[in-house]
């Protein structure tokens, strides 16, 4: 007989993410959050705890009972990952905006952090997938620039991932940058679904690997603590030198069916 014990490890440094379905564990085969790939890149003792989820914002998240799972759970020397923008960017409310509601939410999330002894990380939103001509173009600039004025303000670790994703959208060119998102002409994707897919907000395998190591460097270049707990062999990510997409090769799972494209844009 072969038997698993499973026992709770009190003293791992819990890391707990938030943000929508550029980060989420997805639950289809084919999309990937980079939350979904950070683990790869942490030693056994931390562990990455993704609330992340499709269509949330930083107001959502606040209702639909994430948030409280980790205000609950955090113990002192807890981190709190924080990326959000695609879902902010569509509040239509009377005064909603990046340099509005979106940063009090940010500024309230970090204090709420902090009261907990926790360690809050900002990560600008990644950008989708827009061109002109050979040049990548920003869609949340502001909301980006709100994130790097929070954390200068609040004195709070960033991670500019808005910033790193558009240099490496750029260096891969218009056709390229594909590969980071799901672009499948009819019939050619690896799950076998009949119709084209192409869709510019939401990354593949590589794509959530690339995105994922941006991250990653960052805390590697953070002074957080974090950057102790990172795996041995971690090299720092240059998106200016990304991996090839023939490189980064990861089977489907066998467990989880092909879905519909998730919420958001």
């Amino acid at each position: 007989m072969i038997a698993v014990d499973i026992e709770p490890a009190a003293d791992a440094i819990n890391v707990f993410v938030v943000g929508d379905s550029t980060v989420t564990d997805q639950d289809s085969a084919l999309y990937t959050g980079w939350g979904q790939m950070l683990p790869r890149f942490f030693q056994s003792g931390v562990a990455i705890i993704n609330n992340a989820q499709t269509g949330d914002s930083l107001r959502s998240l606040r209702g639909n009972g994430l948030l409280d799972y980790v205000w609950e759970r955090a113990k002192p020397g807890d981190y709190l990952l924080i990326q959000f923008g695609h879902n902010d960017q569509k509040d239509k409310r009377e005064g909603a905006g990046p340099f509005t509601t979106y940063k009090q939410d940010l500024e309230d999330y970090i204090s709420k952090a902090r009261s907990k002894d926790m360690h809050p990380v900002l990560i600008s939103p990644m950008e989708r997938r827009r061109f002109s001509g050979t040049t990548p173009l920003p869609t949340l600039a502001d909301f980006a620039e709100a994130v790097r004025q929070v954390a200068a303000e609040q004195n709070v670790p960033m991670i500019d991932l808005n910033a790193e994703s558009l240099i490496l959208y750029g260096t891969l060119g218009p056709e390229g940058s594909k590969k980071v998102f799901l672009h499948y002409a009819a019939g050619t994707a690896p799950d076998g679904r009949p119709e084209p897919l192409a869709d510019n907000s939401h990354f593949d395998n590589y794509g959530g690997y690339e995105l994922a190591r941006i991250v990653a460097t960052g805390i590697a270049r953070s002074s957080t603590g974090l950057e102790r707990f990172l795996v041995d062999d971690f090299v720092p990510f240059d998106p200016r030198q990304p991996d090839a997409p023939a490189d980064v090769v990861l089977p489907l799972s066998p467990l989880l069916p092909s879905g519909a494209k998730p919420e958001g844009s």
